[in-house]
């Protein structure tokens, strides 16, 4: 019987051409002029599903972008494992930051160049080519389930729906999803949980129109620079959020948990290398690892207003706008935690302006227990192929769906990422090495085989 790394080894080229194809489609979601794209995105994973070996595959229409179902059921006395991921990927921009043409795959060294080659192309693309060995050789042992979305970077407003309509049809024992990342390829780790998210966009009105800065500058209130002013107020000089009650419901993580975390190899020099800063700050009392773990942010993640374009124009805006993301831990709530922000927000504004805040999406945070065959056997699989046993981390990034999944779905989700923190998903020059592409492929099989053996 062929091995799974054999047939990588012989299918190296063709698994490559094919990533290629669907990293070529630009399926941004956030772009209503690339709906075209997200169509043929999920044509194209459905059409991949069936070639795999699926039984059934089918595109299901949303409000929104559509989800790509596929199965294979061998038998109702075997575990279920319902495999998760994303067709959209983030806009490119940027462009000029790019080295070489955002969606034109290119291999550079050991790399692989482009939107969408990590996040979440190339480690979703894995899951089909793990699940095309399994059929193709006979060694499949439990039923699989696919649901693939064309709306999580902008928040899944389609899915919840989803899952609910189809809940019976969407039945299993386990989630897999593959859209986080490892500590690094010679020292493995698995996803235990993830913070959630709450995401606003503010906009500060002056003015009915953009004003002479010179004729009304120092009469007139400026709409930008009341932006900065409420968005500094919103952190103290510890790095602490003045929202008023946002910390009520933050979980306390215990020293010993914390001692724990501690453990985890961290080079703070070569972190700060990797990414060309000579520094790091946050809030005070907690460690670099901790502040992206186990603690809360509040972090501006765009502003504009006035003129930006080349040049001088000396104007006194009209408006000013922010989009803001505070990510969460347990046992905040998303809603409860955008409506705090609201109503602080509005309450900080100043005379003389109008202010809108508006809660764009968001989610809670997930935390997966370490004792469940679920976890075991995704540990298992990794240790087996890594060398290593993998190290249990808690991200900083959220999958805000993975909790409504729980919720909804009742079912607990695995986060057997392959990424690294240097893939730089969501920036430009987006990359995944080849390196652990094919580590992804060889390592989830071994997944499935531990965990029909432990659910037996």
């Amino acid at each position: 019987m062929t091995s799974i790394s054999t047939y990588i080894e012989q299918n190296r080229d063709r698994f490559l051409e094919e990533l290629f194809e669907l990293i070529r489609i630009p399926s941004v979601s956030a772009k209503q002029e690339n709906i075209p794209d997200m169509i043929r995105a999920a044509e194209f994973l459905k059409d991949s599903l069936e070639k795999a070996g699926a039984s059934k595959a089918k595109i299901f229409p949303t409000a929104g972008n559509p989800v790509v179902y596929a199965e294979k059921l061998i038998s109702p006395k075997l575990p279920t494992v319902l495999v998760y991921g994303h067709y959209d990927v983030q806009p490119a921009e940027p462009l000029d930051l790019w080295k070489s043409p955002p969606f034109e795959p290119e291999v550079r060294d050991g790399r692989i160049w482009a939107r969408g080659a990590d996040d979440d192309k190339g480690q979703l693309f894995m899951h089909v080519k793990a699940f095309e060995f399994m059929t193709g050789t006979g060694t499949l042992p439990c039923n699989v389930k696919f649901m693939i979305e064309g709306e999580e970077e902008t928040g899944s407003a389609s899915l919840e729906k989803f899952c609910r309509d189809n809940k019976k049809m969407l039945a299993a024992d386990v989630i897999l999803i593959s859209d986080t990342t490892m500590v690094a390829p010679d020292l493995p780790s698995i996803t235990s949980g993830l913070r959630g998210l709450s995401y606003m966009q503010v906009e500060v009105t002056g003015p009915d129109h953009d004003l002479h800065s010179g004729i009304y500058g120092g009469a007139v209130v400026n709409p930008c620079n009341v932006l900065c002013d409420m968005i500094a107020s919103l952190k103290d000089r510890n790095g602490h959020i003045t929202i008023p009650g946002f910390y009520d419901d933050v979980l306390t993580v215990s020293r010993k948990e914390r001692n724990e975390m501690a453990k985890r190899p961290f080079d703070r020099e070569k972190y700060m290398k990797s990414i060309g800063v000579d520094d790091l700050g946050g809030e005070k009392g907690y460690t670099d690892l901790e502040r992206t773990g186990i603690r809360p942010t509040l972090d501006i993640n765009g502003i504009w207003g006035g003129f930006t374009g080349e040049g001088t124009k000396t104007i006194l805006p009209s408006k000013a706008f922010a989009k803001i993301s505070m990510r969460l831990v347990p046992d905040q709530n998303a809603e409860k935690t955008a409506s705090l922000f609201s109503d602080y927000f509005l309450s900080i504004a100043p005379r003389g302006v109008n202010v809108k805040v508006e809660y764009l999406h968001g989610g809670e945070a997930y935390v997966s227990p370490l004792d469940t065959p679920e976890y075991q056997a995704a540990a298992m699989a990794v240790e087996e192929s890594f060398g290593k046993k993998p190290i249990p981390v808690r991200s900083g990034g959220s999958i805000p769906i993975v909790s409504t999944f729980e919720k909804i779905l009742g079912i607990k989700s695995i986060l057997m990422g392959f990424g690294l923190d240097t893939d730089a998903i969501h920036s430009p020059n987006e990359n995944y090495p080849l390196f652990n592409l094919f580590k992804g492929i060889e390592t989830i099989p071994l997944f499935y085989s531990h965990y029909a053996r432990l659910k037996k």
